[in-house]
């Protein structure tokens, strides 16, 4: 029964992996998209591509993602892992359904906590704290900043140029800002996955904590994310590349560009677990408030920042009802 469990929660995180790439493939291509500078088969191409490769860029955010909780050594934590997972993935669906770009990484933080309060497993308060809640807020807050100003300075700089020649410049470069971002929210969400099927394994006695993470689930959260992110998250899509703001390539350029420098950064200096979603779509509104106020539809915003709260308790409480129905039936 042990191993048995363990192959379901592989099993499980695999499939939430997966939706987490067609949920969130809309944050690295759907500006590309919407400024036409890539076509949707070749953008979801070079997505899936450069999460892929993404994901064997470092281990931070997975050792980071498997101390937020400390399940039971036995079967009992395996089946809190299945339930956080579950919720969060049910979580992911409602969202993607409802095309709001919530973030699929504070819905498995969400997820792990709400399943592990109920269970009553170890919760690291101090890490959730310091690695997610205080980036959840100041990612987007920071991304908005630093898209707006990148936008500024283009403007300054190219003040004197010709309007369309150097939107078709910016156009080419999006193929850049693009794969950046991709290669961003490969090394980010990619790895958050992983490091649930890595406490699976030390939960299990399979692996110690102090181990790096087997080739084997790089490669097995890499395959799942980038499936996800070829087979496409259109609903989403159209929210990111049309209904916040019609973005012209130049502010599609600084959007993403900045997003993917944010992603790099908390990665690897702060090792936290930040939402890609909330980065890219607070990068969206950034570089569109230089257009004017008005051009950002607030009230989509609105929308989607209330989506961005929600997500940690509702994940959590999807997750807890779906542990306690899991412990009925499995030991």
């Amino acid at each position: 029964m042990g191993l048995a469990l363990v192959i379901a929660v592989i099993v499980v995180a695999s499939a939430f992996n997966y939706t987490n790439g067609f949920h969130d493939a809309a944050n690295a291509i759907a500006t590309a998209i919407s400024t036409r500078a890539l076509t949707p088969r070749i953008a979801l191409s070079l997505a899936a591509v450069m999460n892929f490769v993404g994901a064997f860029l470092g281990q931070q955010v997975a050792n980071t993602v498997a101390s937020v909780i400390s399940p039971p050594s036995d079967n009992h934590g395996q089946v809190v892992l299945i339930g956080a997972l579950i919720g969060a993935t049910v979580w992911n669906l409602i969202t993607w359904y409802f095309g709001l770009p919530s973030s699929s990484s504070h819905a498995l933080i969400g997820g792990l906590v709400g399943a592990g309060l109920v269970s009553g497993s170890a919760v690291n308060w101090s890490a959730i704290v310091d690695k997610v809640l205080i980036p959840m807020v100041a990612s987007p807050l920071v991304g908005f900043a630093l898209a707006f100003g990148a936008m500024v300075a283009i403007m300054w700089i190219f003040r004197k140029a010709h309007p369309g020649r150097m939107q078709r410049t910016f156009r080419r470069l999006q193929t850049v800002s693009a794969s950046a971002m991709a290669l961003g929210h490969g090394l980010q969400d990619a790895q958050k996955t992983m490091g649930v099927m890595f406490l699976a394994l030390v939960t299990g006695g399979y692996v110690s904590a102090d181990s790096n993470l087997p080739w084997w689930v790089i490669a097995l959260g890499a395959a799942a994310i980038s499936a996800g992110t070829y087979s496409g998250g259109w609903r989403i899509m159209r929210t990111m590349g049309r209904r916040i703001i019609h973005l012209d390539p130049a502010r599609a350029f600084s959007a993403e560009i900045t997003a993917a420098s944010v992603l790099y950064i908390t990665a690897y200096v702060f090792k936290a677990p930040i939402s890609t979603t909330h980065v890219i779509t607070s990068g969206v509104m950034g570089a569109g408030a230089t257009k004017r106020r008005s051009a950002v539809r607030w009230g989509v915003a609105h929308n989607i920042i209330a989506a961005w709260i929600f997500t940690l308790p509702a994940a959590g409480g999807v997750s807890a009802a779906v542990y306690l129905v899991l412990h009925l039936f499995l030991p």
